[in-house]
């Protein structure tokens, strides 16, 4: 059974969550014949926002890196999302190496690297900790807050297996983006490694991702008889931009203009009475590194000095060249009055919970990943994790089935992108 929201937006569903509540026998058998032709990320988180009048993903992270925000009653759900994923993969699978972010000083992800690890042990699988940071000589435990610990080992590899000491796994499992490039250690692996390599940002464009979705979402978007653009956003990449010395600003003017003028008709169809905008950011990489909110073209002719240095940097220190220009898509959602937007988390292809990324000092236009936010786990008006026959579908506004939709949406293109890349 789908959990009803108990936070987020108040009042009637809107009509697109009608749409896709009305069509939901459909959606379902349509994404069940979609995960008989691809293979699901073994996890992934998606940034949803609500504008109301439209519903879209704006990005999709394939090392999702905040499962301490989840909600504790989705805990069972991750066990048995985690146990259907890896019966696929390696059967006999019984151990798991999972190799995190070297962010050891960053309280709240090594968090979510212990509940990463408590949901793989209470899956019935080995788990040990294998660090890149090449200071971890010997079996480090680091104390996190609530009294727990987390104890990393040093990685070693024996021929074409990784491992720690005394345990060779079966599957190795990143938590690491790879931002930074592939090391040595982990290419040419004879065991399984989730997410590939290729999924890390040293490839991966989120450019190619919105592009699968674009196909993705025009079969979705007829098969339950509405206009594509309500559940995706427009976009256009500028591939050669160089903030510091400002060569590329015309090409990044031209696509901002573009991207505006296609979300304007969009909104005098509609008549949504807000002023379209964009979100220009580095076409690869996480952290919300690199973003800015752009609502004339001329913007981005005239940063300032501070600007360009904020834009020209992403994670790992690494110069943004490729820039994604995204139709920005407005948040209705308060938490406490203050903005936020639904980040929905997923093993293989199930919806495992979600929280609200929240920023207390940030407009609805605005990107929210930034310093000063903070996460509020989705709240439910009855226990998630056990079927509740009362409960029908629609019985109350559930917003958190259509999330879950639009979620899986992204997902399934993450998953064609994936394929893409491999070929």
């Amino acid at each position: 059974m789908v959990p009803h929201l108990a936070t987020a937006l108040k009042g009637p569903l809107l009509d697109l969550e009608h749409r896709i509540l009305n069509a939901q026998p459909a959606i379902e058998h349509w994404f069940r014949t979609q995960w008989q032709e691809h293979t699901p990320p073994f996890y992934s988180s998606v940034d949803l926002r609500n504008a109301g009048f439209k519903l879209a993903p704006v990005d999709t992270n394939l090392f999702p890196g905040g499962f301490n925000n989840l909600n504790p009653d989705f805990l069972p759900l991750c066990v048995q999302a985690v146990q259907s994923a890896v019966e696929k993969i390696c059967p006999e699978a019984r151990g798991v190496l999972l190799v995190p972010e070297n962010h050891t000083r960053n309280q709240f992800y090594l968090q979510n690297v212990a509940q990463l690890a408590l949901i793989l042990k209470q899956a019935g699988l080995n788990t040990r900790i294998g660090s890149l940071l090449p200071e971890i000589t010997a079996p480090t435990t680091l104390q996190l807050p609530g009294g727990s610990s987390l104890t990393l080992e040093p990685l070693q590899r024996n021929g074409n297996r990784l491992g720690v000491e005394g345990f060779d796994p079966c599957v190795v499992l990143l938590n690491n983006d790879l931002s930074a490039g592939v090391p040595e250690i982990l290419k040419g692996l004879e065991q399984t490694v989730l997410p590939p390599l290729h999924g890390g940002w040293t490839t991966r464009r989120k450019s190619r991702h919105f592009t699968a979705y674009d196909r993705i979402a025009d079969d979705f978007a007829a098969l339950i008889g509405i206009d594509p653009w309500l559940i995706n956003p427009y976009f256009a990449t500028c591939g050669k931009v160089d903030f510091h010395s400002r060569t590329g600003e015309d090409c990044l003017a031209s696509h901002v203009e573009a991207v505006l003028h296609k979300t304007h008709a969009k909104y005098v169809e509609y008549g949504v009475k807000e002023a379209p905008f964009v979100i220009v950011k580095a076409d690869a990489g996480t952290y919300g590194m690199g973003i800015m909110t752009v609502k004339d073209a001329d913007e981005v002719r005239d940063l300032n000095r501070k600007q360009r240095n904020k834009m020209a940097v992403g994670k790992e220190g690494l110069q943004v060249q490729e820039v994604l220009v995204q139709e920005g898509v407005y948040t209705f959602e308060r938490i406490t009055e203050a903005v936020a937007e639904p980040v929905i988390y997923m093993i293989d292809r199930y919806v495992v919970g979600g929280f609200y990324r929240v920023h207390t000092g940030r407009g609805v236009d605005e990107n929210l990943n930034a310093p000063g936010m903070h996460f509020e786990p989705l709240a439910f008006e009855q226990c998630c994790s056990l079927p509740n026959p009362d409960c029908a579908p629609d019985d109350v506004p559930n917003r958190f089935y259509a999330y879950g939709v639009v979620a899986r949406l992204a997902m399934l293109a993450a998953a064609a992108e994936l394929e893409e890349m491999q070929q």
